[in-house]
Parts: structure tokens; C-alpha cells; sequence
């Protein structure tokens, strides 16, 4: 296949002649497949300045225009989806289905973001004086920087793209390392759809210094990243040195809990390809499981057979259901938790270990007897790791379920009226599905609380972030 041809993007062009590379690496070969280039300092300003300069006439232009050219964009991705999802595939391992799937959502999100755009309405409060009116108007926040990471190196770029342009702001992305050729594509359809020169810039580099750079600068007014909670705490602390606005998506560590009064199978069913879907690297990917002592042995074994069933391979392969690792350092992280789970009692009912001697394959994993403090109960797996554990009491499971400092996605199974209430009540998080692991589209907010981050993307929330709120009081 066609790789991507790598580059920087930097005020409407396409750029190779950075100094210094990094490598690109197949994840299902382990094998070197292009060379990144990088920014340094002055490509850094130079993107700094292009999002500055062409900030005042982007902000300025009509909503309607603006979405015009993100909207034929998202066309251009679609156009593109078989060729942009194989170098998907080939950068990061999910398999090609997913791949596919993921770019779809990808343009149907900047789709969304191109239309509520139009309706970033403002409001007229009634004043208590006569004679004065107080009118709120929402205006586009300035030049923005953006982080995102290589688990959905196509969808996250676009929760960040839509958001900021649709409001009318510049956008610096730096892109995941590992995965740049699908940044690259979905950059060059929106090139291609016309827009304009210093709208959109997008760099590589060490993300510690690029990071620092960008957020050192005035010139940056709101900041967002994707990735773990280490790390979004450092840049919080570096945003407030310029009073940066954030949204931040942080790292999570989903509960699962399965009432008795629900058939296990079939709950089973779905909470393996809710699982195992991009190997587990997934942020509100469900990561542990708690199921009522009344169903567990059925669910369990149901849960064990389907895992078993998966075919693991190349996800260009048609047959393979799970994919590679994105990197080898992900097999080192499943391989201590394994470990330290084992140390303390616990039962590897299937999986467990590395597959293969090539690529970063690692068996998808079921854990039973799974003792409280083991490291794959608290430390977020981001990987096929399932621990599953039996519950008595709702409220025991619910001080359980909320007992970590995250609070990214949580989800449960019952068919009782009572129990949903309690449960979507009880759970402390940024997101809830009942009876369904679907809980990410491009109408609704995407977000956590706690260490699972600050703020939304998607939805009206994800629009709203990229805009100051002004009030005017006025006397005729």
C-alpha cells in the first residue's frame, strides 16, 4: 500500500524540511514504514504566527462560510475513507472496519460542528431599567492549541478541528507521533476544501517541548489535549501562567456493572466488542467489570468463550478481530498487570501473555478472583484486560464502582426501573450508558469529571468552549 507522504502544515503548506525525524513503526510488524518530520522552535513560531495573523479575518467570517468549507471537507474524508483507513491501520493496528468506522464519525463530526456553528446564538436579557437593554453575544476565544493522541488519530483531531474552527478560532494541532499520516489526510481534505492559509497548522515534535512552546506564548488563548491525567495536569499548570482556557480529556477507568435481573449472555455478548474493540486502548473503553454473584459463573464463561473466539491478526487482514498494540510499550503494561494480578491470587481465565513473536500482539485477557488492591482494578488497563468480580449489594457496588479519582465513562445492565434510577444517579461520571457501551456521537458532549478531566467536546459544550461570553448593556 501507499503510505502517507508525511509533512508539517504551517499557514497553507505543506512542509518536509524540518531537521530533525522520528520514526514511524508498523504495529503488526514492528517494522520502520516513513520518517516524521519534526518542528522545532522556528516552525513553531512560524505556525504561532500564521494562527495569529489569520485569526482576525477567520473569526470575522460568516458561520455559514466557515461551514461551507468544513463541510466539503468532511465530504473529502469521506471521498477518501478506503485509502485514509488503510494508513490508519497500518500507523496504528485497529482493524479495518473500525478504521473505517472511525473516519465516518470523524467527518460526520465536523459535519455537525459545520452546522451548529450557524446557531451559536447569543441572547437579549429584559433590563429593569428603562431605556437599557443587555444583549449577550458569544465571540470566537483566538488562536488555540491542541494535543491529541495516537488511539483514534482521526477522531479526536476532529472533535478539536470542528470545534474551534466551526467557532470561528485558529488551530495549532500537534498530532500524535506515532500515528501522523492520518492527521496528515484529514489536514490535506480540508487544505483541499479551501481553507484558508494559517487557519489550521499542523506540527510533530517532542511533545514536551512543543507542548511547553506553545503554551508559553500569548498568542495562545485556549488549550486542548486528549491523554492521561499526568499529563494534563502539567499543562494546566502551564495554561495558567497566560490564564489559557482548557478542555481536558483525561485518562478513565470505566465500571461495568451487571444487575442479576439482566440475561448474561447477551449482556456478555456486548461487553466483548465493547471491550476488545481497538485492543482496549480506548478511554471510556469498559475496564472492570462488576457482575451480580447470581449471574457471574454464566456471564463469565460466556465472556471467557467470546474472547477465545477472537481472531487476532492484522487488522488489513479481513479475518482478524483484534488488532496489534499501537506500541511495545503497551505489551510491557499488560505484562506487569498480568503479573501483579497473579501475585495476588488472582485467576488468568484466558490470555494473559504475548502473541506471536512479531508485531505488539497480546492475547485479549479475562481475570477472576481479582483482589481489590491488584493494580488492574485501580491503574487504568488501556488494553484487552477484562477483570470481572461479583457484587451482592447495589449500594456496595456503587461505592466500588466510584471509589477511584476518575470519572470519564461508567455503564450498567439492568432491566429494573428502580435499579437505573439509583445507578444513573449514583455513578460519578461524565458519562453513563445504560443497557449500552455507546456513549459517544457527534450531537453529545464527551467529557469527565474528576481526574478524568475538565470541560466537553461534542455537543453544543464542545462548540461553547472556543467562545468568550460578552454581555452589553446599552442606553439609547
Amino acid at each position: 500500500m501507499t503510505y502517507s507522504s508525511l509533512a508539517l502544515y504551517i499557514d497553507g503548506s505543506f512542509r518536509t524540511d524540518a531537521g530533525n525525524h522520528s520514526d514511524v513503526i508498523n504495529p503488526a510488524t514492528g517494522e520502520t514504514i516513513a520518517q516524521l518530520p519534526h518542528a522545532g522552535t522556528a516552525e513553531l513560531d512560524e505556525a504561532l504566527a500564521a494562527a495569529a495573523r489569520a485569526f482576525p479575518a477567520w473569526s470575522r467570517t460568516s458561520a455559514y462560510d466557515r461551514g461551507v468549507i468544513l463541510r466539503r471537507g468532511a465530504q473529502l474524508i469521506r471521498d477518501r475513507v478506503d485509502a485514509i483507513a488503510r494508513i490508519l491501520v497500518v500507523e496504528q493496528g485497529k482493524v479495518l472496519a473500525e478504521a473505517k468506522g472511525e473516519l465516518l464519525y470523524s467527518a460526520d463530526t465536523i459535519d455537525w460542528y459545520a452546522e451548529e456553528g450557524r446557531r451559536a446564538y447569543g441572547r437579549t436579557i429584559p433590563s429593569r431599567t428603562p431605556g437599557m437593554s443587555h444583549i449577550v453575544v458569544p465571540e470566537p476565544v483566538g488562536p488555540c492549541a491542541s494535543f491529541t493522541p495516537w488511539n483514534f488519530p482521526a477522531l479526536t483531531p476532529a472533535r478539536k478541528i470542528g470545534g474551534a474552527l466551526a467557532a470561528g478560532c485558529t488551530l495549532i494541532l500537534k498530532a500524535a507521533e506515532e500515528t501522523p499520516g492520518t492527521a496528515v489526510e484529514m489536514v490535506r481534505a480540508l487544505h483541499d476544501a479551501g481553507l484558508p492559509a494559517g487557519v489550521l497548522n499542523l506540527v510533530f515534535g517532542v511533545p514536551s517541548d512543543v507542548s511547553t512552546h506553545l503554551l508559553g506564548s500569548p498568542l495562545i488563548r485556549k488549550v486542548s489535549f486528549t491523554g492521561s491525567t499526568a499529563v494534563g495536569k502539567h499543562l494546566a499548570r502551564l495554561a495558567a501562567d497566560h490564564m489559557q482556557r482548557m478542555t481536558l480529556e483525561l485518562g478513565g477507568h470505566a465500571p461495568v456493572l451487571v444487575c442479576g435481573d439482566v440475561d448474561p449472555d447477551k449482556v456478555a455478548d456486548a461487553a466483548v466488542a465493547g471491550k476488545y474493540r481497538n485492543a482496549g486502548q480506548v478511554c471510556i473503553s469498559p475496564t472492570r467489570f462488576y457482575v451480580h454473584e447470581s449471574i457471574i459463573d454464566r456471564f463469565t464463561d460466556r465472556f471467557v468463550a467470546q474472547a477465545e473466539g477472537l481472531k487476532l491478526g492484522d487488522g488489513l487482514d479481513p479475518d482478524s478481530r483484534m488488532g496489534p498494540l499501537a506500541n511495545e510499550r503497551r505489551l510491557a503494561a499488560m505484562e506487569a498487570l498480568v503479573s501483579d494480578a497473579r501475585e495476588r491470587g488472582a485467576t488468568i481465565r484466558t490470555g494473559g501473555k504475548r502473541s506471536g513473536n512479531r508485531g505488539f500482539f497480546f492475547e485479549p485477557t479475562v481475570i477472576t478472583d481479582v483482589d481489590a488492591s491488584a493494580m488492574v482494578m485501580n491503574s487504568e488497563p488501556f488494553g484487552p484486560m477484562a477483570p470481572i468480580v461479583p457484587f451482592r449489594d447495589l449500594d456496595e457496588v456503587l461505592d466500588r464502582a466510584n471509589s477511584l479519582p476518575y470519572g470519564l465513562a461508567s455503564y450498567a445492565f439492568t432491566h429494573s426501573s428502580s435499579n437505573a434510577a439509583a445507578i444513573s444517579s449514583g455513578l460519578k461520571a461524565g458519562m453513563v450508558g445504560m443497557n449500552t457501551f455507546a456513549v459517544s456521537h457527534p450531537e453529545t458532549p464527551f467529557g469527565g469529571v474528576r481526574d478524568s478531566g475538565v470541560g466537553s467536546e461534542g455537543g453544543i459544550e464542545g462548540l461553547h468552549a472556543y467562545h468568550d461570553t460578552k454581555m452589553i448593556s446599552h442606553v439609547a
